[in-house]
């Protein structure tokens, strides 16, 4: 008997350790213009806030390659992101990519801004889901570049061809049924209802044939896009009761009372999926004058703690932070940061105009604009605190000595300090933020010291307050 239970225990110890080890993913990857660069890779957190997080990173070295290995838990579209540029790609647990990443594509133009790359895989398995993926967008492109013109001269014969297609698709991945590549194909095909004009299904054939009996696939971006278009201005689609019931429980601050109302809607009947709407619809309204912004997130902030599905806990708390982020005439998101005279935070600079200025002091574009900045802080230190912002990698010997040559504080955060990076959408370096003595937001990103290709500067900007200020006096 113990030898038994002892054999069952090691076939459960194997099995474990299986299941563990087939999660693990590697990329090798050959970047041969990104030499000493970070390759980071980002998972989507949610597919409605678009909130990304870093789940590897590393190097790419001397002799141009980098590794990355992680764990997923299933299928997933990731970004990888190497100098201002990203790509994307998917994984799949215990999958094995190698793959080559370009600088720019063949015909692209060059953006000093970072451009979007497509990776070429080298080796690639057939079973594995970008092989797959890669194979049926080929083939709906080829599809839809031979009879697209069609839609609007003969779009009863387009719709017949569409639906020959569809037919097709769906008859070649029916022996996929569950997997990812079978919702891909599926939601993928969805989304080309959306271009029909004859023969098209109404509102509630698409909600009861594509939504009503599936499940919420949160990973599969194919879905997400159907679902978040089908919702999308949920509000003045409802009737006028419901639309007015919501508004109430929007001005009671009750999530309850709006999620009810809701369930009024015969395409919401669906607990799960009206929670997540709930979610899309009030980021809709946010930007909405004619709702209050306040209580928009009062109840956001009341799903991201007690929502019905723990999912929808996420998305709430990534599209609560989406919302408040830095935009113009928002308020400036929080920060503490360490500078030459110690801690501080948004507080510490309120009562004067702040000039955030987001660098990195290796680069060559920093280092033209220290002289520029240097002239506006002695002309405009009265009137505008300037304050310095970099990051901990970026600091090395050869320029250390340019921090601190500057005449205002400095801070220089740890890489890790990813929330000050995210909530002012820093991609590029530099970038500037200019906030108002009461912390609100006045231009993100601002202009700099140098001219745009409107040849405009922050100094009108400055001069401009330093006019008003004066008037004010």
């Amino acid at each position: 008997m113990k030898q038994l239970f002892s054999l069952l225990f090691l076939a459960v110890c194997c099995n474990y350790v299986t299941a563990q080890t087939s999660s693990v993913v590697t990329i090798e990857g050959y970047a041969p213009g990104y030499l000493g660069q970070t390759a980071q890779l980002n998972e989507i957190e949610d597919y409605f806030s678009m909130k990304e997080s870093t789940i590897a990173s590393a190097s790419v070295k001397a002799d141009s390659t980098f590794s990355l290995v992680f764990t997923v838990d299933e299928i997933q579209k990731v970004i990888l992101k190497i100098g201002n540029n990203r790509s994307f790609l998917y994984v799949q647990p215990g999958g094995e990519y190698t793959i080559y990443y370009p600088l720019k594509d063949k015909y692209a133009p060059y953006r000093p801004a970072g451009n979007q790359v497509e990776i070429t895989f080298l080796d690639l398995d057939t079973s594995d889901i970008n092989f797959q993926i890669l194979g049926f967008n080929r083939w709906m492109d080829n599809y839809l570049a031979l009879n697209y013109k069609d839609h609007l001269k003969d779009p009863v014969e387009f719709n017949k061809r569409m639906d020959d297609f569809k037919e097709a698709a769906q008859k070649f991945y029916a022996k996929d049924t569950g997997k990812f590549i079978f919702d891909y194909v599926r939601f993928s095909i969805a989304n080309i209802d959306n271009i029909q004009q004859i023969a098209n299904r109404n509102r509630f054939e698409k909600h009861d044939f594509y939504i009503k009996h599936q499940p919420v696939r949160y990973r599969n971006d194919a879905y997400m896009e159907y679902f978040k278009n089908f919702y999308k201005g949920t509000m003045p689609t409802i009737p006028m009761e419901v639309n007015n019931r919501v508004y109430l429980g929007l001005l009671k601050n009750s999530p309850s009372l709006i999620m009810n109302a809701l369930g009024k809607e015969y395409t919401l009947i669906n607990t799960r999926v009206r929670e997540l709407v709930m979610i899309q619809m009030l980021s809709e309204l946010y930007y909405s004058p004619e709702y209050p912004q306040t209580n928009i997130i009062e109840v956001l902030d009341s799903v991201k703690n007690h929502a019905l599905f723990d999912a929808h806990k996420i998305i709430a708390k990534n599209m609560l932070t989406r919302l408040t982020e830095a935009a113009n005439g928002g308020k400036a998101p929080e920060f503490v940061v360490k500078t030459q005279d110690g801690l501080k935070g948004l507080n510490d600079y309120k009562g004067k105009y702040l000039y955030v200025h987001f660098f990195d002091p290796s680069s060559e574009k920093s280092k033209i604009e220290f002289p520029i900045l240097k002239e506006l802080h002695k002309k405009y230190q009265e009137e505008i605190t300037f304050l310095s912002i970099c990051k901990e990698s970026s600091v090395k010997e050869n320029n250390r000595q340019l921090l601190n040559e500057l005449n205002w504080d400095v801070a220089v955060v740890p890489d890790s300090y990813s929330s000050i990076w995210e909530n002012y959408k820093v991609a590029t370096f530099p970038l500037y933020v200019l906030i108002d003595p009461y912390s609100y937001i006045v231009q993100a990103p601002a202009l700099g010291p140098q001219p745009n290709n409107l040849y405009q500067t922050i100094d009108k900007v400055f001069f401009d307050i330093r006019k008003v200020l004066k008037e004010e006096r």
